[in-house]
């Protein structure tokens, strides 16, 4: 079996992560949401960002003749209607996860609503509304209109918050680059509740090094942080006002992740040219938000890395180095057999004690920038979709993010 093989194998398996693990009763309130993963604490845990991602996958299902246009565009527009009627909602802003069978905010998830999550959410429903249009496109755009981005824009200080409360103001902070670019395109280009393009300007942009690559990265460094916004918007050609080629930026990032890990497979033994790839995801000690190389705040390099080695950093930046993505894909697939399962490679593994550690369960945001990235590899379409749509046009003029000639 060729690394082509292996990658259609892994996409329709992700793909059936989304279409199975999701409430398909009609008569649910919480009908087409989809679980966070499909482990024993999943069980009636939805995430908002999942469906995000499974959204997008309804697609590529169609696109791959795996359910029918009519499956499609039932499970989208029940999904919308879902979250317009349903869902638990703060200044139209969504709570992380959520409960499903009642479809409202799930009892241990956190008290605020998130922006990044819900950006995800509403990124996936750009997609189908360009591609079905009609109904589905209509409830879109009332979520999409509900939104108050103002309600999480620190003014004073210029940038995001990460989440709000009515009683206590916003929470947190996006001061620095991360996965939240999609966040900017939304927020500045909202007909009802818009943020001024200058928030784009107020967030920490830290440029590291590492070897012969440079790029722009967060604390901890882990690998999604440059995948998520790309999985969506097509940045290869695009750049901001100040030169930044953001996609750039990540095929930089994604080369300096696979050298840190030939540079230290004498230390790790899960490491190798072929066996890469560091971002949050399960580990032996529980989710961890693995990166490497990585630093503090400050630029101090840390080690932030233990071994463990996630799929999704890999095969969700194939745009970004597909040689490099396809060869740790098969590497992944016949030499770690213990990784395949029902919904393709689960979340991880490790190598460094005396018996292999492998995750018990696929998450939904793992197969989602795995999924949806292999399908960029092989089509524009998402790209077309989601570049086509008006609100994406509008914010990306008022950023005055440009195309290259």
């Amino acid at each position: 079996m060729d690394k082509h093989d292996i990658l259609e194998l892994e996409m329709k398996a992700s793909f059936d992560f989304f279409w199975k693990e999701a409430v398909t009763d009609p008569d649910s309130p919480a009908y087409g949401l989809i679980r966070d993963g499909n482990g024993p604490n999943d069980a009636n845990r939805a995430s908002i960002a999942s469906v995000g991602f499974g959204l997008s996958a309804i697609v590529i299902g169609v696109e791959k003749g795996w359910i029918t246009k009519e499956e499609g565009h039932e499970r989208a527009l029940g999904t919308l209607k879902t979250f317009w009627y349903n869902v638990e909602e703060l200044n139209g802003f969504f709570f992380h996860f959520l409960d499903m069978k009642t479809a409202e905010k799930y009892e241990n998830d956190y008290d605020v609503a998130s922006i990044i999550d819900t950006s995800l959410f509403l990124n996936g429903a750009i997609t189908v509304a360009e591609y079905f249009g009609r109904e589905v496109y209509d409830y879109f755009d009332k979520i999409y209109k509900r939104v108050d981005w103002t309600k999480y824009y620190d003014e004073e200080r210029n940038y995001y918050y990460m989440g709000y409360k009515e009683e206590t103001g916003g929470t947190g902070q996006w001061d620095h680059y991360a996965e939240q670019l999609m966040q900017y395109i939304l927020g500045v280009g909202s007909p009802t509740y818009a943020v001024p393009a200058k928030i784009y300007d107020g967030f920490d942009r830290p440029k590291r090094e590492y070897k012969d690559y440079t790029f722009y990265s967060a604390p901890h460094n882990p690998m999604f942080i440059h995948q998520y916004s790309h999985a969506w918007y097509d940045f290869r050609n695009v750049v901001d006002a100040d030169g930044v080629n953001w996609f750039d930026n990540s095929v930089q990032a994604t080369k300096a992740q696979r050298q840190y890990a030939i540079d230290n497979k004498d230390k790790r033994p899960s490491y190798s040219e072929k066996a890469w790839g560091f971002t949050a995801c399960d580990g032996p000690r529980g989710y961890h938000a693995h990166g490497a190389p990585a630093w503090d705040r400050e630029g101090n390099p840390v080690e932030n890395d233990d071994g463990t080695i996630a799929p999704t950093a890999a095969l969700g930046s194939i745009i970004f180095t597909p040689e490099e993505s396809l060869d740790a894909l098969e590497y992944f697939y016949k030499e770690v057999p213990e990784l395949w399962s029902e919904y393709g490679f689960l979340d991880s593994y490790n190598a460094e004690g005396e018996e292999l550690w492998v995750a018990e369960r696929v998450i939904g945001i793992d197969k989602g920038a795995g999924l949806l990235m292999l399908f960029n590899y092989q089509s524009h379409l998402l790209y077309d979709l989601y570049m086509n749509n008006e609100y994406v046009k509008k914010g990306t003029e008022l950023l005055n993010w440009t195309q290259q000639s």
